[in-house]
């Protein structure tokens, strides 16, 4: 499939907003959180700005980015639907959580109720953008039970990883918050490692025969190409990339996004705490830059199956 840049960003963005989100409400309903305006600005400004940002950014894949709020009526059956109206439905809980840290200095009570709903708005919608690529039975490098578990620990891994550097800006320091981010990063690179080898190991059950109903004949090749040039299908759907510049690619996305940060986070228990603000932040922006390569790949390896109408034997 085309890697399209907006998707990618989408994908990265808001799944690091929503996961930093939740885990602030997470901690909140734990009781937590300091009641301190200016972290509770920092961190809630940074998870609605990274979702908010994100969210727009997925409009520019469309055709017709004015129209995308016909999306909404389709939630019985699209989970591009459902993922809009989560995503809209969890502004509520977490402006409302906003309120209460920011203006009256306060997560405890009502205030945490509203961090929970927060995160568990934060979750569903992150379910949903993971269901919209795993419904796609055609792709079946995305219809797995490896796609679900990946977007969820990516988001939890990159939205915890922020919520250390944003606290570590305001002398914030809990060891329960460290302690999720050493589980989180070697759960995310394990489920990752996880899905490249099912993916490299496993195809599509189509081919060409089966694609043309002419299997039983024998072995069906592409005689003469459909079209002289390249076509639209072709372009989104028929991308390639060389299985060594794939390779590369998951080395930097395997250290980058988990490999680094990982060794950051631990060195923040050992450097000066005047230091720590810095490998925070560094571990943070490195992870989320090493995520932007992993789903790069995501969307560069699939297969779609009309590729077998076009010389592909296998999906």
């Amino acid at each position: 499939m085309h890697p399209a840049l907006s998707v990618i960003v989408f994908t990265t963005v808001s799944g690091a907003g929503y996961g930093l989100l939740a885990w602030l409400g997470v901690w909140g309903v734990a009781g937590s959180l300091p009641a301190d305006r200016g972290l509770g600005a920092a961190s809630l400004g940074l998870a609605l700005g990274a979702i908010t940002l994100g969210l727009l950014s997925s409009t520019l894949h469309l055709g017709h980015p004015e129209r995308a709020w016909r999306a909404f009526s389709q939630w019985r059956s699209s989970w591009l639907s459902r993922e809009g109206v989560s995503s809209v439905a969890t502004y509520l809980p977490a402006l409302l959580f906003a309120v209460g840290w920011v203006v009256i200095g306060s997560t405890a009570g009502i205030w945490a109720v509203f961090g929970g709903l927060s995160a568990l708005g934060a979750i569903i919608t992150i379910v949903c953008t993971a269901f919209i690529y795993q419904s796609l039975k055609p792709i079946q490098r995305w219809s797995n039970g490896w796609v679900l578990p990946n977007y969820l620990a990516l988001s939890a891994m990159t939205g915890v990883l922020w919520l250390i550097a944003v606290a570590s800006l305001f002398g914030w320091t809990d060891t329960s918050v460290a302690i999720a981010a050493l589980v989180a990063i070697p759960v995310a690179a394990l489920l990752k490692f996880g899905y490249w080898r099912f993916i490299d190991r496993t195809q599509s059950r189509s081919d060409a025969g089966s694609a043309t109903g002419l299997g039983s004949l024998g072995r069906v090749r592409l005689f003469e190409a459909p079209h002289t040039s390249e076509n639209y299908l072709m372009k989104e759907m028929g991308f390639r990339i060389a299985r060594k510049h794939a390779a590369k690619l998951r080395i930097i996305a395997l250290v980058a996004a988990f490999g680094l940060p990982l060794l950051l986070t631990i060195a923040d228990w050992l450097v000066p705490a005047s230091l720590v603000p810095i490998f925070a932040i560094a571990a943070a922006v490195i992870s989320t830059l090493g995520v932007l390569v992993e789903r790069w790949l995501f969307f560069a390896e699939a297969k779609h199956t009309v590729t077998l109408y076009y010389g592909a034997e296998r999906a």
